[in-house]
């Protein structure tokens, strides 16, 4: 897909305030059509998208990505429900003037989205919802020590990340040192972090989510008429592939892709082919 020209660390970063926020975006791509909004993971700011998957979907779409309420760059006490974070992004939406918008959601960024559909059928599109999940389905296997332990520390280090994000081979860890290589040389200098508060919120949020009884998750789940794309890596190891599986057999109008070499940043393991997944998903 060519040489990115994405830069987190010369990119515009704009305000634009609702409700008492100064929500921080950027957004790049051409303009007209849906546009399509990006929710990150637990523990990233806007400064964390791998810049060549940035790059690659603006190459078609007219792309945003923010931070929400009390992340990096949007300042704000830190929210701790999923209902309060989709609150952050319909807002935000709502300040750019969107009708409707298209949604990535990346992590906890995807349980994030599949409430803003919920909550606003009106102005979500397509949802594509990639390493996540809908509560906690029957038979699914449940989240290593490792992963809990390392999610609640405030340094992780490049091998915690390496263990959560890529599967332990030397294929999947030399991918995994290529995207934090980009990320970090990307990086600008003094860039805000997600603090220790806002994280124990998102990861409160997170645990309330998976903890909620299946049976009202696949009933939620099963009013959402908005055309789903959820994709995943076989080896995720936050949040188990079988976690999508089960969510797709109860939406009306979904398709789900694996890929069976790679873990939770799959989208990054696998770029150009994800980044093609997607457009087609969107155009049709």
């Amino acid at each position: 897909m060519g040489s990115s020209t994405y830069s987190a660390a010369t990119a515009t970063t704009q305000y634009i305030e609702s409700g008492g926020t100064s929500f921080a975006y950027r957004r790049l791509g051409p303009t007209g059509g849906v546009p399509l909004l990006l929710l990150h993971r637990f523990r990233a700011t806007i400064d964390w998208w791998d810049p060549r998957f940035i790059e690659s979907l603006a190459a078609e779409r007219d792309v945003i990505l923010f931070d929400n309420v009390g992340i990096g760059y949007t300042e704000g006490a830190p929210l701790t429900t999923v209902n309060g974070f989709a609150d952050g992004a319909i807002a935000l939406a709502e300040a750019l003037g969107l009708q409707q918008v298209d949604l990535l959601g990346w992590s906890f960024g995807g349980v994030v989205i599949q409430e803003m559909a919920l909550k606003r059928p009106d102005l979500v599109r397509k949802l594509v919802i990639a390493g996540s999940g809908s509560g906690t389905a029957p038979g699914m296997v449940a989240m290593p020590d490792r992963v809990a332990t390392i999610m609640t520390k405030q340094d992780s280090g490049l091998e915690d990340l390496l263990y959560l994000f890529y599967p332990e081979t030397p294929e999947a860890r030399a991918e995994g040192l290529d995207h934090f290589g980009r990320v970090q040389v990307e990086m600008p200098a003094g860039a805000p972090q997600v603090t220790q508060d806002a994280a124990m919120g998102q990861l409160q949020a997170i645990t309330t989510a998976l903890s909620a009884p299946w049976e009202d998750v696949a009933r939620e789940r099963a009013t959402i008429d908005a055309p789903v794309l959820y994709a995943g890596g076989a080896h995720d190891v936050m949040i188990n592939a079988y976690s999508s599986y089960a969510a797709v057999q109860e939406l009306p109008n979904a398709k789900l892709v694996l890929y069976s070499d790679a873990g939770h940043a799959f989208l990054f393991q696998h770029l150009e082919e994800f980044v093609r997944e997607v457009q087609m998903f969107l155009a049709n």
